[in-house]
């Protein structure tokens, strides 16, 4: 067990699942009654859009900031997210232009496969180094698996650039709260076969 495992406390799965994922929905919601809203702030008219996303923010900063007190730890992953979510929302509140926003996942997907991709020229997966307590793997699959989700968060990143530039806001709303979650569950499942065939473990346990 590493230094990180050990001061890593338990938490309710309930609970995490509710600090992961409970800002994406709360966006969502707010995004669907205020959408048709505008709001006057200090003489500047700004869009519902650009509302939630000065409401976001704060409330992904206190979930992250609730994982850490819970769990003890937060990966490089979550930190990047939080200070890309601060960069890009600071932006579009700044200029009052939703399309800084919508930006971030893109930003976020290049970042985490340029960093996979970094480590896979190095012969290392710092995948690995992430999920390994969650996934044990040899390294060749522990190779296999970040090589095909460096791909993955590629596809994700062109996806959203095609989505929010060629659909209407709504539609990247949905794709935002819904199409990127189910994505990711849908390319851990089909890799299945990947860690039936790579686990470390005893066929029986």
């Amino acid at each position: 067990m590493t230094e990180q495992d050990q001061q890593t406390k338990p938490v309710n799965p309930t609970l995490k699942m509710v600090l992961e994922y409970g800002p994406i929905i709360l966006f969502f919601v707010a995004y669907t009654f205020l959408k048709d809203r505008s709001f006057l702030v200090a003489g500047t008219e700004y869009s519902g859009f650009v509302a939630v996303t000065a409401l976001f923010i704060p409330v992904l900063a206190l979930a992250t900031l609730g994982m850490w007190k819970l769990t003890g730890h937060l990966s490089k992953m979550q930190v990047m997210t939080l200070i890309l979510v601060v960069v890009f929302g600071g932006l579009s509140i700044w200029f009052n232009d939703e399309r800084f926003f919508k930006m971030k996942p893109t930003m976020i997907y290049l970042l985490f496969a340029g960093i996979l991709g970094f480590g896979l020229m190095r012969g290392q997966s710092y995948l690995e180094g992430v999920l390994d307590a969650a996934l044990p793997l040899k390294r060749e699959g522990w190779m296999i698996l970040t090589k095909r989700l460096m791909f993955f968060f590629i596809g994700l990143a062109i996806a959203n650039e095609v989505i929010w530039r060629m659909m209407t806001t709504d539609a990247w709303v949905n794709f935002k709260t819904f199409g990127l979650p189910l994505g990711t569950l849908a390319f851990f499942m089909a890799q299945g076969g990947l860690f039936k065939r790579y686990s470390t473990e005893e066929d029986g346990e």
